[in-house]
């Protein structure tokens, strides 16, 4: 069995105030046995006005990949704004996969964008403005298993996490920036939904608490177990939360209900 950790905190304005608790909360999940550690969607900041000066310093993925190397722990960088391969002066919104070797081995662009209207203080969400989509499933063997990766709205498209498990997907990462009002609603159900459907571990680290007076996003990291039950959770403050994976546990769920070789459509 491997030991693997969800972080949660709350990305404010000034990015080394948001990379000082990051790295904080890392070291914290390699010191309780964590060999793999997921961070928050966006957490080098939620202020949109500074992710292409982000997207263009290198200096951000070096310091994540000494991270990993320092703390011997594989880092899936949650999502950071990266460059557009296509040459869009939009940027990519990019999860990030180091091994523990500070060596980059995945990256994985945000395919849905969160373009919609919810009734919050915020109001209206336009990712498109800022971020170009990406178009490719990615996937990375990691010591807890066979990682897919997804970022935050993704959660709300089943095909893509269908996608994942015919390409030997044990465990799914989901990164979020979940608005509190969405989350109170759906967070915890999307997430088991997509667990139970994919006899996955999924491994979820959101963004918590106000980011401005107008953003507040929802808390509740956790990792479900293929069954679908909540192995650990954190409730709406900063932290580490960790559990077990167990694949023999994990291959027995799928013996047992062989879903992949009953599906018709």
């Amino acid at each position: 069995m491997a030991s693997v950790a969800v972080i949660q905190f709350s990305s404010q304005t000034q990015i080394e105030h948001n990379l000082a608790q990051a790295y904080d909360l890392l070291q914290q999940a390699a010191a309780q046995g964590a060999v793999l550690a997921l961070l928050p969607e966006m957490f080098l900041t939620l202020d949109g006005k500074q992710y292409n000066a982000i997207a263009a310093d290198p200096q951000y993925v070096q310091r994540l990949a000494g991270w990993a190397q320092e703390l011997k722990l594989w880092l899936v960088a949650g999502a950071v704004p990266m460059p557009c391969p296509d040459g869009d002066p939009r940027v990519r919104s990019a999860c990030l996969v180091f091994n523990s070797e500070g060596e980059q081995v995945a990256r994985y662009d945000k395919i849905h964008l969160f373009d919609v209207d919810v009734g919050d203080a915020h109001g209206s969400y336009r990712e498109s403005e800022r971020f170009a989509p990406g178009d490719e499933v990615v996937l990375v063997d990691t010591p807890a298993g066979r990682l897919g990766l997804v970022i935050c709205y993704d959660l709300r498209f089943p095909g893509l996490f269908q996608r994942l498990r015919e390409q030997g997907a044990e465990l799914i990462s989901v990164p979020a920036a979940f608005t509190y009002t969405t989350g109170t609603a759906h967070w915890q159900t999307l997430l088991r939904a997509r667990a139970i459907e994919t006899q996955c571990y999924v491994l979820a680290a959101n963004q918590c608490g106000w980011h401005d007076d107008k953003r507040r996003t929802y808390g509740h990291s956790q990792i479900i177990d293929a069954w679908g039950t909540v192995m650990t959770e954190l409730e709406e403050e900063a932290g580490v939360a960790l559990a077990e994976i167990d694949l023999p546990q994990l291959a027995e769920v799928r013996k047992k209900m062989p879903v992949t070789q009953h599906r018709r459509f």
